[in-house]
């Protein structure tokens, strides 16, 4: 098959995004759509993405103090109630269970949207004292959100994640705690999927149902929009009052205790899909790759290659790198389109011609740039490629992120900056109504504060600007 007939079974990622989106995940087999509307049935490509970035993810928690625990998938309606703001912030998107062994249920069972109410439930027979504190329980599960419009991995009505809750004496310990998981977060975006991230605090109108304050870090995917790729809530004593999590302090007195919660989704692997990709299909940094390097035999049957293959995936399997040697009767050029399509970082090419010169072909997925390199040490340097492959995709990104990064002082400014695919940095009075008219007149959204700026005027109602905000058409 051609290169350009095999290309052209992608939608063009200038003309039609979204329609390049769903094609990518479709024929990469990364995802494919499940029998309920909204849901989705990760393939073994994709699932093997999600069990990278769960590995890269539970390090980290785990050195962070967190353990894993898991928590019921059904949760007492009344629970919801507990929390006045969470249940409003969440009925439409409840999936309710009335029956089940054939009987109406005395109380319906929500299937989790989100598990504050079943840990605080836990959480308030499990604390005692001071003592007992802190409590860090991460857990990795599925959650249910009736979603109206879904896309796979950005928004569908089930998906997994990781949810983080935990429980301080003070104020100050849960704030920290919160700041401290966003910076977690910001550093894997950037050292594992290669995504510079925009980190800072949320707006009231954009905070999580019941939190005090929520903190973000959006990514800018290539059509100029941004995506939420994981928020930090402190949610103060809002849902230990709800719940009674309370303990004996040491000063003999009884108090509420502090919590958070904190999370990220298989919206991430969407991220990657969209901050990286390009015309040829998926781009995948090498940390989180299913595949980090493909070995392609070329004229196979000749003698030597492919015992050359081999020995190259063993070695390259001892040095720890993930790596498929494609044996398949398809042609070479038909490989190639395949793998690139795939988005592994490496491809390595072994011919008769090359070998007899001590030397193999490597291509580089991120720059689709191929180059010679000696055969004698090649383990060692395909360990260099990956690491600069990764290095290389986190500054690209950056690079086209800062560039298409710009100031508004008034609602043409925001307007015109958003319709040219860009985050807008522009000054806020800190009232709901221009918030809303922003919304309403450009489609873009507060994503997050931006932190150390400020600005003279609000580019609404041109009053005095409390805040710098950025601004940006989201997913």
């Amino acid at each position: 098959m051609a290169k350009e007939n095999f290309v052209e079974q992608i939608a063009d990622i200038e003309k039609d995004f979204p329609q390049w989106y769903t094609d990518v995940v479709k024929k990469t087999k990364l995802v494919d759509y499940g029998p309920v509307k909204g849901t989705m049935v990760i393939r073994p490509y994709g699932y093997a993405i999600w069990e990278n970035i769960q590995r890269e993810l539970d390090k980290r928690f785990k050195e962070t103090g967190h353990e894993n625990a898991y928590f019921p998938l059904l949760i007492p309606m009344s629970f919801f109630t507990k929390e006045a703001e969470h249940v409003e912030g969440f009925a439409p998107e409840v999936a309710v269970v009335t029956h089940a062994g054939g009987e109406e249920l005395a109380e319906p069972l929500a299937i989790r949207p989100t598990s504050e109410t079943v840990f605080g439930n836990m959480y308030s027979k499990w604390l005692q004292s001071y003592r007992d504190l802190p409590i860090m329980i991460n857990q990795w599960a599925n959650v249910m959100r009736w979603e109206k419009t879904t896309r796979p991995f950005l928004r569908t009505s089930e998906f997994l994640w990781q949810e983080g809750h935990t429980c301080h004496a003070t104020e100050e310990e849960a704030l920290e705690e919160t700041m401290k998981m966003l910076g977690v977060y910001k550093e894997f975006a950037e050292n594992c999927l290669a995504i510079p991230v925009l980190t800072g605090k949320k707006t009231e109108k954009e905070k999580f149902a019941g939190a005090v304050a929520t903190f973000g870090m959006e990514a800018m995917m290539k059509d100029g929009k941004s995506l939420q790729a994981g928020t930090s809530h402190y949610l103060g004593q809002n849902f230990s009052k709800a719940f009674e999590i309370k303990f004996l302090d040491k000063d003999g007195v009884q108090k509420h205790a502090y919590t958070t919660s904190w999370g990220v989704s298989t919206r991430l692997i969407g991220a990657l899909i969209m901050a990286h990709g390009d015309q040829r299909g998926l781009v995948i940094p090498p940390v989180v790759a299913p595949t980090q390097a493909v070995i392609v035999p070329i004229a196979a049957k000749k003698g030597g290659v492919m015992e050359a293959c081999y020995q190259l995936k063993s070695d390259l399997q001892k040095a720890g790198v993930r790596v498929v040697l494609d044996e398949t009767d398809n042609s070479p050029g038909w490989k190639f389109n395949e793998w690139e399509m795939k988005g592994v970082p490496l491809r390595i090419e072994v011919g008769p011609r090359d070998l007899e010169q001590g030397k193999v072909v490597i291509f580089r997925r991120d720059t689709c740039v191929k180059d010679f390199y000696a055969l004698d040490g090649v383990i060692e340097t395909v360990k260099e490629l990956l690491q600069a492959v990764q290095k290389d995709m986190l500054e690209a990104a950056r690079v086209r992120r800062d560039e298409r990064i710009v100031y508004a002082n008034d609602m043409s400014g925001i307007l015109a900056g958003v319709e040219g695919g860009n985050f807008v940095k522009a000054g806020w009075c800190g009232c709901r109504e221009c918030e809303d008219k922003i919304k309403a007149e450009t489609a873009a959204t507060a994503r997050v504060y931006a932190e150390g700026e400020t600005a003279e005027t609000c580019a609404v109602c041109g009053n005095k600007a409390k805040h710098m905000i950025i601004y940006a058409r989201a997913y």
